[in-house]
Order: structure tokens, then C-alpha cells, then sequence
């Protein structure tokens, strides 16, 4: 079939969130970019007959048909990383979309709900909070705790959430909304070389690796660049530095996942001693116990960094996501529709990850010939987008 209207989809939005300095894309919750994006959403989605609602927690619903109880739901986010790709979130949402489109126009007519749901700030690059819109939903974030916080440039989340044109002040979980999913599946794109390796354009989702993020706050200091002799010196960057480096280490020595994207300094002056350094680590490995072990064992050797340099660290976590392992029925279901196609782990975190300990959740992957995410070179070919849609709207229309 024809992957005309798909490109028409993700065409209309390529150019939201360009991002000129970094090279990719940056889409965050209440930006210009983001919110031009849940406009095309309204928009497109009015097109194909749909209604469109925001919830509480930000996250848009657009239904096929009179909302209620046991629907259908499937969807995926529109914000990124910074500098992401152009798939990570959109494609899911575009390809949603597009094998409604399809059923319709097959005059298909649903037994139960269905609807398309755009969740809020998956990423959590704004904020710190990966998968925020569906955490508040299902109650598993502090709505106090999201409302505290502060993006880098120490703008509000409830600024951010008014731009996004939901109230803050009723932010947290939502039993009503959660209770309405009978089913949630996410189409993605791969985050890695899986069907790369096996030659297939899809793939069904086993698991998501267990995964979260620290932050390692090394206080020293600060003093004069030139005045201060280094052997006089409590460089908390020094030793965050060598923080760094054994985050490599432990992950290599467990076979596990540790990435260190962010880092700063304050007072962040080119000839001063800093007297703060922080960074922050995101770390994943099998199972609960191996990631846990792989975040105690960093944070022992930044301690005994920090400790070399007269300096002290905390460490505090601020998101933490177990191992998920999908509903097997429904991934069965989905087998049993597609035929012979493998089954992936994740390394990556989704919404669907979240939703999977409170209603049965899938996924499908699509291949990305790169391998490469969360930066300019994620790639879906044309090809593989459209077996993507094939294989949703296959399912979907089993489901219905």
C-alpha cells in the first residue's frame, strides 16, 4: 500500500522544532515546537472525524467513535530529546493516524472504543521526569513533586503546563482516564540494531530493560584560577571527572548501560575554580537487582573521587522505572496477527512501559536502518514505515 499519506503526515511537521545549533530536533513540553505539534494533532486528527480532548495530565486523546470504557488505545508522544531524531514519538503518533485512516475508509466500523493518544513529555528533557504524562496518570509521580519543578532555565512546570494548555492545579492521577484503556499498544521505531541484525522490517516488543536517572551533585571550593596553587585547590569538576570515567567501567564490568549527557559547573566562569559540579547519569541493565547494583557501585567510586579531592557528593535519584515485561496474551495476539516476526527487548523507556503495570500493553518496532537514536541520524525508510502501519492496522483491526 501506498505511503503517500504517511509521508504527508510526518511532512507536516519536520520543520517544527528544528533545531539550528544542536543539528535534529527539540520538542519539549509547552515550547513552541510542542505546542505547534498538538495543534497539527487537533487538526489532523479533525480531519479524520475524530474528537479531540486534553485530560488532566496534558496527554491528548482523540477518539474514534463515543469515548468509554475497554477502548482500544494506541498512540506515542511528539516530544523529543535534545538535537533528537525525527521518529523517536512522531512516528508512532503519525502511524496511529494513519491505520485509523485506513479502517475508516475500509468502512470498518468498532465494537468498542478507539482512540489515539498523544502523552505528554515522554522524554522528560524539560523536566527531569521521563514519561510524565503517563506517570501522573497512572499515579505513579507525586503530582506536588511535578509541580515543584524547574527546567534548566528555571522556568516553572506550571508555566510550561499552562503553554501546553492544561492546568497544573489538576495534575496527578486519573483513575477515570486510566480505567477507559482496555488495551494500549505503541508503534516505535527501534532505538537500536535489532532488526537490523535480523533482516526484519517489525518486531514485537518482549521487554524494556529496567532503567533511571541520577543525579551526582560533587560540592568543593570555589576559588581564583590563577591565584590558587593546585595543591591547595578542592576542584569539585576534578573529581566529577573522574566520576565520570568509572561510570564506563562499572558498566562495561556488569555488561549493563550507564551514559553521563549532562553536565555542569557553577559558577560556570572560565577562570574560576568551580564550587559545584554535577552530572547526570542514566544507567539500565536487565533486571531491577543488576541496576541498582551497577548505580551502588558508581556511586561508591564518586564518593571515593570526591573524597581524593576534598570534596563531598549525593547522589539522588530522580527517576526509576523497573524491568517490564509486556503482557503475554497480547503479545501472543499480536504474533499470532503479524505471523513469524521477532521479539525485541528495549533498552529505551516508553509510555507504554508505564501503562503495562496497570492495563495489558504491547509494542511493535520499526526498523531503523542507522541504528542510531535520540540524535539527527534516526532513520525509518519509507518501506519499513509502511509495513509499520501494515502491521498496526492488521492488529487493530483484529482487536476491534
Amino acid at each position: 500500500m501506498s505511503g503517500r499519506s504517511l509521508l504527508d503526515g510526518l511532512g507536516e511537521i519536520t520543520e517544527v522544532g528544528r533545531d539550528r545549533r544542536r543539528g535534529g530536533w527539540s520538542r519539549h513540553l509547552g515550547d513552541d515546537g510542542e505546542v505547534q505539534l498538538r495543534e497539527w494533532f487537533r487538526e489532523r486528527a479533525a480531519r479524520l472525524g475524530l474528537d479531540v480532548e486534553t485530560d488532566r495530565n496534558g496527554n491528548l486523546w482523540a477518539w474514534w467513535g463515543t469515548p468509554g470504557p475497554d477502548a482500544v488505545v494506541t498512540g506515542s508522544h511528539l516530544d523529543s530529546v535534545p538535537g533528537g531524531g525525527e521518529f523517536d514519538g512522531p512516528l508512532g503518533v503519525v502511524s496511529a493516524l494513519e491505520a485509523v485512516a485506513r479502517l475508516k475508509a475500509a468502512g470498518v466500523v468498532p465494537t468498542r472504543p478507539v482512540a489515539v493518544i498523544v502523552f505528554a513529555e515522554e522524554e522528560g528533557s524539560r523536566f527531569g521526569r521521563a514519561c510524565l504524562g503517563s506517570r501522573l496518570m497512572t499515579g505513579d509521580i507525586d503530582p506536588a513533586l511535578v509541580r515543584s519543578l524547574h527546567d534548566a532555565h528555571g522556568v516553572p512546570f506550571d508555566r510550561a503546563a499552562a503553554a501546553a494548555g492544561f492546568d497544573p492545579a489538576q495534575i496527578g492521577a486519573d483513575p477515570e482516564a486510566l480505567a477507559r484503556i482496555g488495551l494500549f499498544l505503541e508503534l516505535h521505531v527501534e532505538q537500536g540494531r535489532g532488526l537490523i541484525d535480523l533482516d526484519s522490517p517489525v518486531a514485537v516488543a518482549s521487554s524494556i530493560l529496567a532503567h533511571g536517572r541520577w543525579r551526582l551533585r560533587f560540592e568543593g571550593e570555589g576559588n581564583h584560577a590563577g591565584a590558587t596553587r593546585m595543591r591547595d585547590r578542592r576542584d569539585p569538576l576534578v573529581a566529577a571527572a573522574a566520576g565520570v570515567l568509572e561510570v564506563r567501567t562499572a558498566a562495561a564490568a556488569l555488561d549493563a548501560r550507564a551514559t553521563v549527557g549532562r553536565i555542569e559547573a557553577t559558577p560556570g566562569g572560565t577562570n574560576v575554580i568551580a564550587s559545584r559540579a554535577e552530572f547526570w547519569l542514566d544507567a539500565r541493565a536487565d533486571s531491577d537487582a543488576q541496576t541498582r547494583d551497577l548505580v551502588s557501585r558508581i556511586a561508591e567510586q564518586a564518593a571515593a573521587a570526591a573524597r581524593a579531592e576534598g570534596c563531598t557528593v549525593e547522589v539522588v535519584e530522580e527517576s526509576w522505572s523497573g524491568e517490564v515485561r509486556f503482557d503475554p496474551a497480547l503479545r501472543n495476539r499480536l504474533s499470532a496477527a503479524l505471523g513469524v516476526v521477532p521479539a525485541l527487548p528495549s533498552g529505551a523507556g516508553h509510555d507504554a512501559g508505564i501503562l503495562a503495570a496497570h492495563v495489558p500493553s504491547a509494542m511493535l518496532f520499526v526498523r531503523n536502518p542507522t541504528g542510531i537514536s535520540h540524535a539527527p541520524d534516526e532513520l525509518a525508510e519509507l518501506a519499513d514505515t509502511v509495513r509499520g502501519v501494515d502491521a498496526l492496522e492488521t492488529v487493530l483491526r483484529g482487536l476491534l
